[in-house]
């Protein structure tokens, strides 16, 4: 008999939006269950060993009954797809005797301690509705609550559709006709997740991306999934972090993701080739969140480039004009980014993505190639480092547009490295690697200096070209814009020759992955 497994797709809402689910026709039922109150407790060890594996053991009561449950790591964005076992349990700790056949006890085995303890605790209300959607049964369950730790606590409002029979499209086929009236984003933290972000102060931080972990057989579809599944988490995150803090950060973690979801489908695009949606969802991300790089492009100019200026001219009044001036752009980018961020075609086209990723025609097609994805990792590494050597020659006679889309190839290079350094992890490797990726970063530092000072240029010409307010600005703010541009031009020489010595430093660095 094969491991029971639980397959979901979470969403994300408010309170109020919880309220309009509860009403929607497409979840109505004749005859509705009372909501349940649902306490929860997870434990783990003192050293996190089964959070660090992506497990939980819980114990949750049911009124007067209790019932234990293990779930195994799931790479989720929306669509959780797990191992999960359960039991009734006598009371409310864990018995340790129910698991010899999970990977409980060999990752307790492995821990400092082995000693559980309590870490997290949900308490939740919860309704359930069983449902139809296309030709399957699906469980709808609306949970409002929330998550408590003994340094703080979060609210839990989410839609939970776990399919019951049938296939997982329909899962994403009721959500997106759900999100047409009910403002849902895709969820991707469970709610133990929330606890132990809680617990380790990240759940209100922008977020790097994650490391990407692949079986050393796994094939190239399964390879791409993961991929794909580790931006649009990275994506999530920092777009909840953002829309509630406004932290630049978070604006950059979220482009970061993007531009990591788009260089994956540039990665993997021969085994995406003969699927269409994968070039019309990437061409769609890019037009939808084009104005994110004005934004961060005053960000950086604003917090490096006037920030180091004006340290360097601490008596130049000019200085504070222009910073007042380009804050109120700013701010009016922002309002930019925030409004496509709260639109319903923005998380209709992440639930379009995420959909496609998990249930598109290409799976299929790729799964039959059956290509491995070490040997898709090999062929596109070298193909992509070929790209570096031919764009990157003669490296300090290029213009800025020229040496751009050298620092795009190099960006692409350290991304794939990044997405399959898992594939190889033999200590030689594992050494190689190191030296790439440190060469590769060396070259994205100098060649981004450089694109940041062609960026000022582009951000202080369209204060004297009369674009925008800070064309109406008095002169000392002009004066200043030129100062600046000034002081950046003396220092590209240096810069380019520094990004030439580079670009050949990571030609003679051997490659990890031959």
């Amino acid at each position: 008999m094969g491991t029971p497994r639980e397959v979901e797709l979470k969403l994300d809402c408010g309170a109020a939006d919880l309220a309009e689910l509860a009403r929607h026709p497409l979840l109505a039922v004749e005859e509705p269950t009372e909501a349940e109150f649902l306490s929860a407790t997870y434990y783990d060890t003192a050293d996190r060993a089964l959070h660090r594996k992506g497990m939980t053991l819980r114990v949750r009561r049911h009124g007067e009954r209790h019932v234990q449950t293990v779930k195994a790591a799931s790479s989720a964005a929306g669509l959780f797809d797990r191992s999960e076992w359960e039991w009734a349990v006598d009371g409310p700790t864990p018995d340790l005797s129910l698991l010899e056949d999970t990977p409980v006890p060999d990752v307790l085995g492995s821990a400092s301690s082995p000693d559980l303890a309590a870490v997290v605790t949900t308490i939740i209300e919860r309704t359930t509705r069983a449902v139809g959607h296309g030709r399957s049964r699906i469980s709808a369950t609306l949970d409002q609550g929330r998550v408590e730790t003994p340094v703080g606590d979060a609210p839990i409002w989410e839609l939970e559709l776990e399919l019951v029979e049938g296939d997982p499209a329909d899962l994403f086929l009721l959500a997106q006709s759900l999100a047409e009236t009910v403002p849902l984003r895709l969820g991707v933290l469970s709610k133990s997740e929330r606890g132990f972000r809680i617990l380790n102060d990240t759940l209100r931080r922008p977020s790097k991306a994650g490391a990407v972990k692949l079986d050393v057989d796994a094939s190239a579809a399964t390879a791409f999934r993961a991929v794909a599944v580790a931006c649009l988490t990275q994506l999530r995150l920092n777009e909840d972090v953002f829309l509630k803090t406004r932290d630049p950060e978070g604006l950059h973690q979220i482009r970061v993701a993007l531009r990591r979801l788009r260089s994956a489908f540039t990665l993997f695009k021969p085994i995406l080739a003969a699927d269409p949606a994968a070039t019309h969802l990437r061409q769609e991300i890019k037009r939808v969140t084009e104005p994110f790089g004005h934004a961060r492009n005053l960000d950086v100019f604003l917090s490096e480039t006037l920030a180091d200026e004006m340290a360097r001219r601490p008596d130049e009044a000019g200085l504070d004009d222009l910073r007042l001036r380009l804050e109120a752009e700013r701010d009016r980018a922002y309002g930019t980014v925030f409004s496509i961020l709260d639109s319903q075609a923005w998380r209709s086209l992440i639930l379009d993505v995420s959909a496609w990723i998990e249930t598109g025609p290409w799976r299929g097609d790729a799964e039959r190639e059956g290509v491995s994805a070490r040997d898709h990792a090999e062929a596109m590494l070298d193909k992509a480092r070929r790209r570096i050597r031919k764009r990157g020659r003669h490296l300090q006679r290029l213009d800025a547009e020229a040496r751009h889309e050298v620092r795009i190839e190099a960006k692409k290079l350290r991304y794939g490295a990044e997405f399959f350094a898992s594939l190889y992890g033999e200590k030689k490797a594992q050494k190689r690697h190191k030296a790439f990726v440190s060469a590769l970063s060396d070259l994205q530092d100098h060649l981004g200096a450089l694109n940041d000072l062609a960026t000022a240029h582009s951000v202080l010409a369209s204060l004297a070209s009369g674009t925008g307010e800070a064309a109406e600005g008095d002169g000392r703010a002009l004066f200043a814009a030129g100062l600046t541009a000034a002081d950046g031009e003396a220092r590209t020489n240096d810069l380019l020759k520094a990004a030439g010595q580079a670009h050949e430093a990571l030609l003679d660095v051997k490659p990890f992955w031959r």
